[in-house]
């Protein structure tokens, strides 16, 4: 009889291939200890001696990544080595034993709890996954503190489907070089690392399958349809028979798509389609270039802002820049202003504490910005400098009012007539555009466009606020309906405004 198990789509594709278990305990279920006096420094050289290992293992498993594998493999790699050099996780950690005598592994398990809450609180649900990163960190922390072994998941792996609980970006990338076939996990998301990564690295994938290491046995034939989110155990022939036909379509589709990466975007009817990429960090380019994007359509900025006790300062934010402008060679890119959200995950970079009871209605993105005008002006004096270097746009994410516009607006002109009086190069004319991510803002559109070059719709936030639903909320995601009339409304609504206005254009965003 075919046992099917339902998930979350993050990877498509399809693999067929036996099931590999990896087991493991929760290395998260620390038992409170205290220890004697005398044993409190011994026990912070334990935890010290526990993050140099953690720190070897990862730079062996980078060691290891061919030059050409996807950027963000390496990326997921640095994020956890940062994340180990930072002092903030081993100092606040040794704190906790010395001042209230905890071993290094409750120690350890507090401070990551701490730690968790403040990714949990954020509204941004690509930036609230990064929690992931926390525990896998961590996670590598208590294994060394428990005396376990480092070995990734082994044995014969070649065209077999990984089933976990969860796996590290170290874990994922053995395995992807091991030949595994495809992944299903129990936990993750869209946005989660798994999915990150399987999608990067061309692997099938399914998340959020729910006890799958217990329904599912090891070395039983399995499917996996990473485009429905569905994987399959014991199918028949018949089933089996239709999902290896499907796999051939699917590499004869693959390969027909990458002879047609460096043709021009044109729909059936001759309507040219302009594609452009996401990225985070500057070593996304080579990625989006490889691709054939046009351009550079969302460029998140929170990442300078995240994990850090101090604001980035102007040069830091300039010299990033920079990089990524230079790298692109002429191709347009349009920077987003930073998105943080009301969370205490910017506490430390704010002069006031930021909080909310409900987040995503709090105070964020440019919310923020007008009242923290510190955090702003530094990004904004960045941006402007780095100009002169390309087609540089600037992104003003979570607009709501025409006032709030003209705030910002003159807060931008301000940084012009500094850099101005300073003698610094920047490009006066440069675009400037507002997301258009809640009813308001739509149904505001025309007065908007008088003032901004261009609209980016950014159609996963307009649909959650229109239909007043969270998108990662499993209990209501079944409402999430990107064809809903009143959201259909909203975008016809905003297209007619930009006509209305000449130079201004409108365009879809996939952030």
């Amino acid at each position: 009889m075919t046992l099917s198990c339902h998930g979350i789509a993050v990877a498509p594709g399809i693999a067929l291939g036996c099931a590999h278990l990896v087991s493991g305990r929760d290395r998260m279920d620390v038992a409170p200890r205290v220890i004697p006096a005398e044993g409190v420094e011994d026990e912070v050289a334990r935890l010290f001696a526990a993050v140099e290992v953690a720190r070897e293992d990862l730079f062996t498993i980078r060691s290891h990544i061919p030059a050409d594998a996807p950027s963000d493999i390496a990326a997921f790699i640095d994020t956890h080595l940062l994340m180990l050099d930072d002092s903030m996780l081993t100092a606040a950690t040794a704190e906790l034993i010395r001042a209230r005598r905890y071993s290094a592994q409750w120690a350890v398990r507090q401070h990551r709890d701490r730690l968790v809450r403040v990714f949990d609180e954020m509204d941004d649900p690509y930036l609230r996954t990064r929690h992931d990163d926390v525990d896998h960190v961590i996670g590598q922390i208590l294994k060394h503190l428990g005396g376990e072994r480092s070995t990734p998941p082994g044995g014969d792996l070649e065209g077999r489907i990984v089933v976990a609980r969860d796996l590290s970006p170290a874990d994922t990338i053995h395995l992807r070089h091991n030949g595994i076939a495809g992944l299903v996990t129990e936990y993750g998301g869209p946005m989660s690392h798994t999915a990150i990564l399987a999608r990067s690295l061309g692997l099938p994938a399914v998340v959020g399958v729910r006890h799958a290491t217990r329904c599912l046995s090891h070395d039983e034939p399995l499917i996996i349809d990473g485009d429905q989110g569905v994987v399959l155990a014991g199918a028949d022939l018949r089933i089996t028979e239709q999902y290896q036909r499907r796999l051939q379509l699917q590499r004869l589709h693959v390969h027909d798509l990458a002879s047609l990466a460096g043709e021009p975007a044109v729909s059936l009817d001759g309507e040219p389609v302009e594609l452009m990429a996401n990225i985070e960090l500057p070593e996304d380019i080579a990625a989006a270039r490889q691709a054939g994007a046009a351009a550079v359509g969302l460029y998140r900025t929170e990442f300078l802002y995240m994990n850090r006790a101090t604001v980035p300062d102007e040069e830091e934010h300039f010299q990033t820049y920079r990089q990524i402008v230079q790298g692109l060679g002429g191709l347009p890119i349009h920077i987003r202003t930073l998105d943080l959200g009301a969370d205490k995950g910017v506490d430390s970079c704010a002069p006031t504490p930021l909080s909310s009871c409900n987040p995503a209605l709090g105070l964020r993105a440019i919310r923020l910005c007008l009242k923290e005008p510190g955090l702003f002006r530094p990004q904004i004096r960045a941006i402007l400098r780095v100009s002169v270097m390309g087609q540089v746009r600037i992104m003003l994410p979570m607009l709501s009012s025409l006032a709030e516009l003209r705030e910002i607006l003159a807060l931008i002109d301000k940084a012009k007539a500094e850099l101005r009086a300073e003698g610094l190069p920047y490009d006066p004319d440069i675009p400037i555009g507002g997301m258009i991510e809640v009813p308001a803002a739509a149904l505001a559109a025309d007065s908007l466009a008088r003032h901004l070059d261009f609209l980016s719709i950014g159609t996963n936030d307009l649909i959650q606020y229109t239909l007043a639903i969270d998108r990662q909320d499993e209990e209501v995601s079944y409402l999430y309906d990107p064809l809903h009339p009143a959201v259909l409304k909203l975008i016809r609504h905003t297209i007619e405004a930009g006509a209305r206005h000449p130079g201004v254009h409108v365009r879809g965003d996939g952030g």
